[in-house]
């Protein structure tokens, strides 16, 4: 068949961004390029309302109030201000955190940081499919505990983690509950209110949306949040993110969540049917094929597996003009050390190694997931001769 080459199957790296978002950005570059802070005249007053108009997309998509939302750099600043801040804000309840071993290094390395400035820092196991024990996180929690961080979705194997749960549970015990949602959001349903949810990060370029862009959601009532700032400056977003707004940017991810709030059943659906057809595919071509993470309470667009005895490197490397794959987090990959999610649910060190990460995006059609099955299937076949 004729397609694109190469398809790409890396959508947890990043994604394009929809036609649709490019188009509502555009003029924001360059004919209404005004400053959202100046609105004592139209450029101004223009970039504004944008804004005003983008917050309230990414409030309806969580089911939030548009001035709970805070726009910044992206998810890994969202995690860096919601955990650096609530640690500083609830220091005097306070010095403990909860978290788990399988989070983003956005958040595992923040953590880190705080343990080394006097905090302490419970990092909870997985099980074999990468999901926090709820009733591990509430055996954690002591009288000391003023935050509870656990991701939505996690970004290599795609398990959903237990959400609604852990945040009754922090609530029950009066916890700020975060949750890294960047895999999440715009993929499957979020509702703050309902999932007990006090802060929340997201980012734009997961989501079909532009790069340097995301958010965070600090809950303004029932507990209302007070985070301390971690930039300081002009005193944008409430104090909490100084800077002058990126506009283009603003609208972009408000667009992005607008767009998927529409389609999100309808990918959830084919991108379902298309990851369990690959499974099933190299399970017939390669039997002793692994699944990582859990076999339903996955993101449909996310497949991690491991092809034992066959490095994910080698096949990667001979995929490369006609699949682009990854081996796992697109934010270490500059690393040879092993996946630290796939170590916590269990895989030996060599196992990690022969891991690859599937993420189908928007845009993909049924044949070019065949077309691509088929080719990933032939270069498995080619590779395991040489063993």
């Amino acid at each position: 068949m004729e397609n694109k080459r190469p398809i790409y199957m890396d959508s947890h790296a990043t994604t394009p961004v929809d036609p649709r978002v490019l188009e509502a950005m555009l003029p924001y570059f360059s004919e209404t390029f005004g400053n959202a802070g100046s609105i004592d005249h139209t450029y101004g007053a223009v970039a504004a309302e944008a804004v005003k108009k983008a917050r309230e997309q990414c409030a309806h998509i969580l089911n939030a109030k548009p001035e709970e939302i805070i726009f910044t750099s992206g998810a890994t600043e969202a995690d860096n201000i919601a955990i650096l801040g609530a640690a500083e804000q609830y220091a005097g309840k306070g010095d403990h955190i909860i978290t788990c071993v399988t989070e983003h290094k956005a958040v595992l390395d923040t953590c880190k940081h705080l343990q080394k400035t006097g905090k302490s820092v419970t990092f909870l196991p997985v099980d074999k499919y990468g999901l926090v024990d709820p009733g591990q996180v509430e055996d954690a929690i002591t009288d000391k505990t003023v935050l509870i961080s656990i991701m939505a979705a996690n970004n290599e194997i795609g398990t959903i983690a237990p959400i609604k749960e852990i945040g009754k549970i922090a609530h029950d015990h009066g916890v700020i509950f975060h949750t890294d949602a960047a895999q999440a959001v715009g993929h499957i349903p979020i509702d703050v209110k309902d999932m007990n949810i006090d802060l929340l990060s997201f980012s734009g370029h997961k989501i079909y949306g532009p790069k340097g862009i995301g958010g965070l959601y600090v809950r303004g009532s029932n507990p209302r949040v007070k985070l301390t700032p971690i930039i300081f400056g002009g005193g944008q977003e409430k104090g909490l993110r100084s800077g002058t707004l990126n506009v283009p940017g603003i609208v972009g991810v408000g667009m992005a969540l607008a767009v998927a709030e529409k389609e999100m059943a309808k990918e959830e659906k084919q991108f379902r049917q298309w990851t369990n057809q690959m499974f099933d595919s190299f399970k017939e071509a390669y039997p002793s094929v692994m699944l990582n993470g859990h076999p339903t309470k996955r993101l449909a667009h996310n497949l991690n597996v491991c092809f034992p005895g066959i490095e994910s490197k080698a096949l990667i490397h001979l995929l490369r003009d006609d699949v682009s794959i990854s081996a796992g987090s697109a934010c270490t990959t500059t690393s040879v050390e092993p996946s630290h999610v796939l170590l916590a649910i269990g895989r030996t060190e060599e196992e990690a190694h022969w891991a690859v990460r599937f993420g189908l995006g928007r845009g993909i059609i049924t044949e070019e997931t065949s077309w691509a099955t088929e080719k990933i299937r032939s270069v498995i076949n080619h590779l395991s001769k040489m063993l």
